[in-house]
């Protein structure tokens, strides 16, 4: 027999989206069209992507937009666009972490800026979502840069545990493109679905019950706090528009400070 699963509307989610991702002359010429409907951004940190030029160019446009701001951390790959493995020991990884979430604070410092949260990208990202111990020692480097960063990763069990054990606040994301197991990790063997009209009525879903059809023909429930949105895709800036009509995002620490009646 199915499992029945609550119905829980969502009140309040974030969006995100990254940037600075690019190299030199390599430039994303669509990743400012999304600017104008997310309520946070991923600035990557010149690791999988990025360059002092461009990092700061997406600081100064964040700032110009009034987003929240968070690092996007990678492995060091920018050949592969940080999109392959990289094994390291857990002194390592952490190194590797806190250099990057360190140039996303310095350039926020020099501008009267804060950052709020700490996005993994591509394999780190996938990794994470798949290994406990993995997921962890990631949270355990964020929370050596600042204990009030946010640690934002794909939802499910894993990430959730990760935020208990090592006690940082974690923010649960789903990308709409992406088929997921029951279980919540991503099936990475399916191609993104980049059917506009199909993703909406998969988030108007989302937002109306707190499930995602999982690639078994079932939902899943999900404690969902953020939506990723890519700017990969020549559909993305009307995805994130008709996605804007549904919700108004805000970040999700201001979420949680009006949850805890901190602001109105």
């Amino acid at each position: 027999m199915q499992e029945v699963l609550e119905r829980k509307p969502i009140k309040n989610i974030d969006f995100n989206c990254d940037l600075a991702q690019a190299y030199g002359i390599y430039k994303n010429i669509q990743e400012y069209e999304l600017l104008d409907y997310v309520s946070s951004v991923n600035i990557s940190c010149g690791f999988h992507a990025g360059d002092p030029v461009s990092i700061k160019e997406a600081m100064l446009k964040a700032k110009e937009k009034n987003v929240a701001i968070g690092a996007h951390i990678g492995f060091n790959d920018i050949q592969g666009f940080g999109y392959r493995p990289v094994e390291l020991k857990e002194d390592e990884l952490e190194a590797l972490i806190v250099y990057q979430v360190g140039a996303i604070l310095s350039f926020a410092n020099a501008y009267g800026l804060s950052i709020e949260h700490v996005r993994p990208h591509g394999a780190m990202y996938k990794m994470a979502g798949e290994d406990f111990t993995f997921a962890a020692n990631i949270a355990k480097a964020i929370k050596k840069c600042s204990e009030w960063l946010v640690y934002v990763a794909p939802a499910g069990d894993i990430t959730a545990k990760v935020g208990d054990y090592i006690n940082i606040q974690t923010a649960q994301e789903i990308l709409l493109e992406k088929t997921y197991n029951p279980d919540l990790t991503i099936d990475y063997s399916i191609p993104d679905n980049t059917n506009n009209y199909e993703l909406i009525k998969r988030m108007q879903h989302l937002l109306h019950t707190s499930q995602i059809r999982n690639n078994q023909g079932g939902m899943s429930y999900v404690e969902v706090n953020t939506i990723h949105f890519s700017n990969k895709y020549k559909n993305s800036l009307d995805l994130i528009q008709q996605a804007k009509k549904l919700i108004s995002p805000a970040p999700v620490n201001y979420i949680n400070a009006k949850a805890s009646g901190w602001v109105d």
